[in-house]
């Protein structure tokens, strides 16, 4: 039986042609970046270019810094930590603004920094699921509010946020504005020469490169305390040593991310919608957002009756794999924290399952996947204890 990949906001496909030309500075071209011999130096171009890449794919200044990390959890810890040290620990700010649906490594973070004394503020999403300029508005403070850190697209309703909106809210308050891009890049433009964020973090492996690497962009003429500390790799901003053949990859594969970007919205979002159709054509089912509002891949559903743990089991043993929402929550039991944020009912909120394509899914898997989500649902429906049969049509949470 052929397996059928849906779980690509955890994470994706290596493109064999990423892995192509990661392949020589594993064996070859291993030397050192910092070394001074040739061993050292011959592998500068293609680090050179690769960062070329990275710049050019999020429209980067010559001025601005692109920092290598190892992921964007990293990322994102480097900002909230580095804002807290700059203008928080001794003043002269007091809070960060965030959302209720932030990934946990933002949630978890944030956390932390309030067990330091930073208040923290959760600003709630609207009815639609996401974070509105008058609702930063309502919430912004310039003499208090820090750092306003509001994710590019939500990596499980697939929801895209107006980052650009609310970025213009921060710079005309004189607030900083990060902004988790890590489920926008490949699936939507992402323009920091047109959005005026301050920092922005993204991760290789979500777009076709491979993982343990990601970057963090920082606007030019910002000072952010360093998370590592150590040699003066990054210009001092990051130390250790940049893992050269994985910055290749992720170099290449940010190029092809930006140049399948109308594919994403064409044929990833028809298969998307396709399957989406499917999963609506059966009773007591909801999907969360409206498919016009979300990133072109995603789909989070909700099976009445059905526990989400059970129906993952269920229909990886049908050969489709998908998850309950964030990888990095993947373990909890508790009700999902978006579906509580969007005010849905517990009983949903413990059935959500999410479904994400990528440019790799084919026509054929999606008519197969279909198929069997529906003979899952049917299945784990006859046994349930809490389903009573059907009571309500097909339904979209925003009006769709």
């Amino acid at each position: 039986m052929d397996r059928i990949y849906l779980d690509n906001n955890a994470t994706t496909i290596v493109d064999p042609r990423v892995r192509e030309a990661m392949d020589p500075y594993f064996c070859r071209q291993y030397g050192n970046p910092n070394s001074l011999h040739g061993f050292g130096t011959e592998v500068h171009a293609a680090m050179r270019l690769a960062m070329d890449r990275l710049y050019a794919g999020i429209h980067a200044g010559d001025e601005d810094d692109v920092i290598i990390t190892s992921c964007a959890c990293e990322g994102n810890n480097h900002v909230l930590k580095g804002v807290y040290f700059d203008l928080l620990r001794n003043g002269p700010k007091s809070e960060i603004l965030t959302t209720q649906v932030e990934h946990p490594c933002v949630r978890n973070t944030c956390a932390f920094l309030e067990d330091l004394g930073v208040k923290v503020t959760y600003m709630p999403v609207n009815a639609d699921g996401i974070v509105d300029a008058d609702t930063l508005r309502r919430h912004i403070h310039p003499e208090r509010t820090a750092l306003v850190s509001v994710m590019w697209a939500n990596n499980e309703t697939g929801l895209i946020f107006p980052v650009q909106e609310l970025a213009e809210v921060c710079r005309a308050n004189n607030v900083l504005f990060h902004t988790d891009a890590v489920q926008a890049i490949g699936k939507v433009p992402v323009d920091v020469a047109r959005v005026p964020v301050d920092f922005l973090t993204f991760s290789a492996h979500k777009f076709h490169g491979p993982k343990g690497i990601g970057g963090l962009f920082i606007r030019k003429g910002l000072k952010l305390t360093p998370l590592i500390h150590g040699g003066e790799q990054m210009g001092g901003r990051r130390a250790g040593t940049v893992n050269v053949p994985y910055l290749v990859g992720m170099g290449l594969a940010m190029e092809m991310a930006g140049d399948s970007l109308a594919f994403e919205a064409s044929v990833v979002r028809r298969l998307r919608d396709r399957l989406e159709d499917a999963i609506l054509a059966l009773p007591d089912t909801l999907v969360v957002g409206r498919r016009e509002l979300r990133t072109p891949n995603t789909i989070l559903a909700s099976f009445r009756g059905i526990e989400g743990e059970a129906m993952i089991w269920d229909l990886n043993a049908g050969g489709v794999a998908a998850s309950t929402g964030s990888a990095c929550a993947s373990e909890s039991l508790e009700s999902n924290p978006t579906f509580v944020a969007m005010g849905i009912s517990d009983e949903l909120a413990h059935t959500g399952i999410r479904f994400s394509l990528s440019r790799f899914t084919s026509a054929e898997e999606i008519e197969r996947a279909a198929q069997v989500i529906r003979r899952s649902a049917e299945r784990l429906r006859a046994i349930s204890s809490t389903y009573d049969g059907a009571q309500a049509g097909p339904a979209t949470t925003g009006g769709n």
